[in-house]
C-alpha cells in the first residue's frame, strides 16, 4: 500500500510540474550552474582582488614583446633584411651553446657540422649544391630571414624554433664563417 501511496504522490507531482504555464519562467536547479559572474576583462579585479587579464597565456607574445618580422619573402626583402635586421641578442658562451645545439638538429644534415655544406643529405646525394657558408654573402640579417622565409630548397625553420633560439642559430652561423 505504501508503494501505491508514493507512485500516486509522483504521478501527482509530475503531473503538476509538466502543466505548468510555459509562457512564465519556471524554477531552475542550481541557477548558478547556468549564469555565470560577469567579470570586465578591460581591468576589473576577480576573485582575490586580482585583475582579470594580468598575466598573458602561456606562449604567447604580450605587447610589446618580440617584434613581428615582416620582411616579405621575395629577392628584394632578402636584400632588405640584409641592410636593416640586426641581432638584439648578446653574445655569450651560453646562447653560442644553445645555437650549436640548435643547429645540430635543424641544420647540421643538410649545411655540414662545420658549416661547408657537406652534410650527411649532400654525402647521401639526396641534395646537390648545398652552400657553403663561407663562399656566400650572407650577413646576420640575411641569415635570420632565410631561417623565417626558407630559401630555394631549404623551407622555413619559424615554426620549429623560437624567437631567441633563431638568433642563437645565427650567432652559431657567424662562428662557423669565421672559423672556414
Amino acid at each position: 500500500m505504501k508503494n501505491f501511496k508514493l507512485i500516486i504522490a509522483l504521478f501527482t507531482l509530475t503531473s503538476i510540474i509538466s502543466c505548468n504555464d510555459k509562457t512564465k519562467p519556471q524554477l531552475q536547479f542550481m541557477p548558478d550552474m547556468y549564469v555565470s559572474v560577469p567579470y570586465d576583462v578591460n581591468g576589473a579585479n576577480g576573485l582575490n582582488g586580482e585583475p582579470v587579464n594580468s598575466k598573458p597565456v602561456a606562449g604567447t607574445i604580450p605587447r610589446g614583446g618580440h617584434p613581428a618580422y615582416d620582411i616579405p619573402n621575395t629577392n628584394e626583402g632578402y636584400e632588405l633584411s640584409k641592410t636593416v635586421v640586426t641581432n638584439p641578442l648578446e653574445t655569450t658562451e651560453e646562447s653560442l651553446a644553445n645555437g650549436k645545439a640548435m643547429y645540430d638538429i635543424y641544420c647540421a644534415s643538410c649545411h655540414g657540422k662545420k658549416g661547408d655544406g657537406n652534410g650527411v643529405l649532400s654525402q647521401r646525394d639526396k641534395f646537390s649544391g648545398i652552400p657553403n657558408y663561407k663562399d656566400r654573402d650572407i650577413n646576420t640579417g640575411s641569415i635570420y630571414h632565410v631561417i623565417m622565409h626558407g630559401k630555394n630548397l631549404m623551407g622555413s625553420h619559424a615554426s620549429q624554433t623560437t624567437y631567441t633560439e633563431r638568433w642563437q642559430i645565427v650567432q652559431y652561423v657567424e662562428k662557423l664563417r669565421s672559423e672556414l
